[in-house]
């Protein structure tokens, strides 16, 4: 990534990828070792994700969803298996390489927005092309671009104290596709906000994983929504699939 991609709006793709797994999950298990014994969060899980699939897991607390998504994010390791996002094999990387592997293919929203109370709207877009050391004014112009793309072109200098929720969250979108991303984690990204607004943060996520052929994971326990916005379910109970 480099400041040459930068552009208006969200970036174009030119030529999607042949069909196939993108991501693909075998046998992954995690196992937490705790002071009263092992607690199994996910059990065996395979499964594959094709280029620009939008896929829902769906499961009640406790489920395994989120321990999956931070292992999909690279944010935790299986006891065993593999994980393999386009063709690297992830479970190996070191600490280093795997923030290298979220700048470069990941994006990530969560519930709870996770903005930088300190900083304006604008700055925390930014923060992708920070850690990427990219200039304060190579940054400017795609940050600001992507805050336009989800309706926040008037509210790119106030903080997230001077935002509402909606608003809130629809910065945790840009920041998250800035980067054009050819992977969107979303963990219960509507899950603070009503219905009006949830619908419109989900239909701008979706509307980037169309034109981009992106490849999104949403994580909810919200039926309607899975069927609304997702080209597959899947469920998950007690850490295993169970489709």
């Amino acid at each position: 990534m480099d400041a040459d991609q930068a552009g208006s709006g969200f970036h174009d793709v030119s030529d999607a990828q042949s069909s196939g797994a993108f991501v693909q999950l075998t046998n992954v298990s995690r196992v937490y070792k705790t002071k009263s014994g092992s607690v199994s969060a996910l059990n065996h899980v395979t499964f594959s994700i094709r280029k620009g699939e939008r896929l829902a897991l769906l499961g009640r607390s406790g489920s395994g969803k989120s321990t999956l998504l931070n292992l999909l994010a690279g944010l935790d390791r299986p006891t065993a298996g593999t994980i393999t996002v386009d063709h690297q094999e992830i479970v190996g990387l070191s600490r280093d390489e795997l923030a290298a592997y979220r700048l470069a293919t990941v994006g990530i929203v969560f519930q709870s927005f996770n903005l930088m109370p300190t900083m304006t709207a604008s700055q925390n877009v930014q923060l992708p092309y920070v850690f990427a050391g990219w200039s304060k004014k190579s940054r400017q112009p795609p940050a600001q671009a992507a805050l336009a793309a989800v309706g926040l072109q008037d509210r790119t200098d106030h903080r997230p104290s001077q935002l509402s929720g909606g608003e809130q969250q629809r910065v945790a979108v840009a920041r998250a596709l800035v980067n054009n991303p050819s992977l969107i984690l979303a963990d219960e990204p509507t899950g603070n906000l009503d219905s009006k607004t949830a619908r419109e943060v989900m239909d701008q996520m979706v509307q980037f994983s169309k034109e981009q052929q992106t490849a999104m994971v949403l994580v909810t326990h919200d039926e309607e929504l899975a069927s609304r916005v997702a080209d597959r379910t899947l469920r998950l109970s007690d850490g295993r699939l169970i489709n």
